[in-house]
């Protein structure tokens, strides 16, 4: 038996945590230490160290279903594809292209993101594409593209966390949602650094806190303005640095001092002396960054709570500088280059804007077809979910669950249940999967290559280490057989070695641009941060160097050569890098700016905080890569970053009398989303069995309610019934429910779909609910 480690990364969160994978003596793998990745240095969750117990055929699917009288029954799949292929065709027929509808997901790997929006577009014809990843980090990706021009989760490795001199940490319970993060800040308060954690619940990260500050949910955005009007009212501002590296200043001066302390605490319910101790030690060090995460980026106005929290960092001189800045905790385990590549709404590979001319001549040169032949913007993920049955007849949907992941899921699930036609493509038999007239049983991430690109940046390698069952198929497969079926012979390889060159090739050029990176590399190298274009002129940029690095393809499909005109990467990965076409003033969360960022390598130094190569360029002509973004200048059109003005306005859905309690909800550790996999997995079920509803005990007493007993939640939009936890690490004037569990206990049945109207992310974090005594 083979008992070499193969070198790869966990399935669940965006840490993509190092592990290794040995054969095991019955059978499948075992994880064991990687300690040379340096994002977790060998820590592992429970999830990851039993993320193996899914490749198990007595979890996960093995072989293809089709519905037959109403019952999903095996099948080849020849039958199983070819029944796909008939009903998107039929659909197409019948009422247009836009009338089938893909939805994706953030765990699928780089080449899978790239192959199925490339798929929606020139195969299916069809501008309706979007994917889970919408309701992660979709506000922060917004706001993030207005004031810096570019979206990276992090601009710098985590491994600055720990010598900065304050974090703030905005809506994350890093301890439970992605624990091997939380030795960062244990180390930030080693070195003497401080931290102040946001949330309504004192949380296993909240308590190791210096400042606590518990606010009223959907109230982040003016704790934000308040905190940054005690900082002009104490002159704690960097006027020189406003100057010189930031625009529109006045305007958000102007927004944030209507927002006086005592405001402020009558919203959020944080003190005054709170407000200003936060202040203080966010302010005093040379050094600060703010973190935020779900909690006020899942609001109705998340775009602008995130900008609020970056005008805080422009303001006080806190971006783009050493050890400073403002970063996005991306979740889901490819959030960040899931939603870079092409499966979102309005967004072609490299982050291009789908509206932009430039954008779509350079990709449709790449995929062998005509510019004009691309549709356009399609809509966002829950508008696309919420007009199936009526404009959207038929569904395609790879790795996501929304029938327990989607707000307002009880009408979600109605919503699937009147398609003309749905097929899903997953690891296991969801709750949305069993609703489909077809379910393809597709390969998992020990039983495939592919890569995918961490909360930093890090784009890294995933290695096969062992072979999928003999019914189980990779998505690429699958994309390639239905594209042979749909008339589209060439074009969709299932290497997924090939799928990478040619991402690489298309995002040439883009914000986010791969062309420069390749597998040799990143197993040699553990990993490169994006940016990372291919030298000017160079030979090979779009093709395949790495035949030598023998990687098998992870399944058995027939011809995987693409019929596609890889373009001149050299003509857009010049010095100047094109970053798409997308002004300052109306940004959305795909959208880059039509701009020039200046020499990408300036700020590409490999190890150091700042600085570039020496005069004749980087070693080899190989650029490093990108840990650190706008040490030099913002990805703007004047390189400074832009301050937005933003006020308070209240949730989409208040408390009254009907309905006078705030609902929040949010994870467990020893669940992941909506818990598809991990429900799965007995050690992981033994520890957090099922929902709950976390109160406070004045709300349990005012309810009669004892530890243990059920209750029930019931919103505007439906009733969920789950066990009583009573803790004072609550705010009395809220619950929480974790989203993990379908049934009568869902808690996204509860959620309020309110959109942002830029992002267009649902207000999962705040809605209105009455708790009821179940007897």
């Amino acid at each position: 038996m083979n008992t070499s480690a193969t070198p790869t990364h966990c399935p669940y969160c965006a840490l993509q945590c190092g592990m290794n994978l040995t054969p095991a003596s019955g059978g499948g793998v075992e994880v064991s230490e990687r300690a040379d990745f340096p994002v977790n240095r060998g820590a592992l969750c429970g999830k990851g160290r039993t993320a193996p117990e899914l490749l198990s055929s007595r979890v996960r699917l093995t072989s293809p279903l089709v519905r037959n009288a109403g019952v999903l029954e095996p099948a080849t799949w020849g039958e199983a594809l070819d029944r796909i292929a008939e009903g998107l065709s039929r659909t197409r027929t019948e009422h247009g292209p836009d009338a089938c509808g893909v939805f994706g997901g953030g765990g699928l790997t780089n080449e899978k993101a790239y192959t199925l929006g490339k798929f929606a577009r020139v195969v299916l014809g069809t501008s309706q594409i979007d994917y889970n990843g919408r309701f992660c980090m979709s506000s922060a990706a917004a706001a993030g593209i207005k004031a810096f021009g570019l979206d990276r989760g992090l601009p710098f490795p985590l491994e600055d966390i720990p010598r900065t001199g304050c974090v703030i940490l905005v809506g994350s319970n890093l301890a439970e949602t992605m624990p091997p993060a939380l030795r960062y800040l244990t180390e930030l308060k080693e070195n003497g650094g401080t931290l102040i954690v946001i949330d309504p619940r004192r949380t296993r990260t909240a308590e190791q806190a210096d400042l606590h500050l518990a606010p009223r949910p959907g109230t982040d955005l003016a704790l934000a303005l308040g905190l940054l009007h005690l900082i002009v009212a104490e002159g704690r501002t960097d006027e020189e640095y406003i100057r010189t590296r930031t625009s529109g200043w006045e305007e958000a001066r102007s927004a944030a001092m209507a927002h006086w302390p005592e405001y402020v605490e009558r919203i959020t319910g944080v003190s005054v002396p709170q407000l200003r101790e936060a202040v203080r030690l966010f302010c005093e060090p040379e050094a600060a960054m703010v973190l935020t995460a779900r909690g006020p980026e899942q609001q109705s106005k998340g775009t602008d709570t995130v900008g609020a929290w970056i005008n805080l960092c422009l303001a006080t001189g806190r971006a783009g500088r050493p050890l400073s800045g403002y970063g996005c905790l991306t979740g889901q385990g490819n959030g960040q280059g899931g939603r870079e590549h092409g499966q979102k709404a309005d967004q072609l590979p490299g982050y291009r804007k789908l509206t932009d001319p430039a954008a779509r001549r350079h990709v449709a040169e790449v995929w062998g077809v005509d510019p004009d032949s691309l549709p356009g913007p399609g809509r966002s993920a829950y508008e696309l979910l919420d007009a199936m049955g009526t404009d959207i007849r038929s569904l395609l949907l790879m790795g996501s669950n929304p029938v327990v992941s989607a707000p307002r899921a009880a009408h979600i699930e109605q919503r699937l249940k009147s398609l003309d036609f749905l097929a899903v493509a997953d690891v296991v038999l969801s709750e949305t999967a069993a609703l489909a007239d077809v379910v393809l049983p597709v390969t998992q991430w020990a039983e495939e290559t592919g890569t995918t690109t961490n909360l930093e940046g890090r784009v890294l390698l995933r290695r096969q280490a062992i072979t999928p069952p003999d019914g189980v198929r990779s998505d690429l497969h699958v994309l390639h057989e239905l594209a042979a079926r749909l008339d589209v012979e060439k074009g969709f390889p299932t290497d997924p070695e090939e799928v990478f060159d040619e991402l690489r090739r298309a995002s040439a050029g883009g914000a986010a641009d791969y062309s420069g990176i390749t597998y040799r590399r990143l197993a040699e190298e553990g990993g490169v941060f994006w940016p990372c274009p291919a030298p000017a002129g160079a030979e090979g940029a779009g093709d395949s160097e790495d035949a030598s690095l023998d990687v098998d393809p992870d399944d058995p499909a027939g011809d995987s050569s693409p019929d596609v005109l890889p373009g001149d990467p050299a003509e857009a990965s010049s010095p100047e890098v094109l970053l798409g076409d997308q002004r300052r003033g109306d940004a959305d969360e795909g959208a880059a700016p039509d701009v020039l960022l200046g020499d990408p390598t300036e700020n590409a130094s490999p190890g150091g905080l700042s600085g570039g190569p020496a005069e004749g360029g980087f070693p080899g002509g190989v650029h490093p890569g990108t840990p650190r973004l706008f040490l030099d200048r913002f990805a703007t059109e004047d390189g400074r970053a832009c301050f937005v003005p933003v006020s308070h306005r209240a949730a989409a859905e208040e408390p009254d009398d009907e309905y006078p309690v705030l609902l929040t909800t949010g994870r467990v550790v020893a669940q992941y989303q909506s818990g598809a996999q991990t429900r799965r997995v007995d050690e992981l079920n033994a520890a957090a069995p099922g929902p709950f509803v976390e109160m406070h005990p004045r709300l349990a007493e005012r309810l009669g309610a004892a530890d243990g007993d059920a209750v029930a939640v019931v919103s505007r939009r439906g009733r969920a019934v789950a066990p009583a936890r009573i803790t004072t690490t609550i705010r009395p004037d809220t619950v929480f429910m974790p989203f993990h569990w379908p049934g009568e206990g869902r808690a996204n049945t509860l959620t309020n779909p309110a959109l942002d109207p830029t992002s267009r992310m649902p207000e999962f974090k705040t809605c209105a609910v009455r708790v009821e005594s179940v007897k």
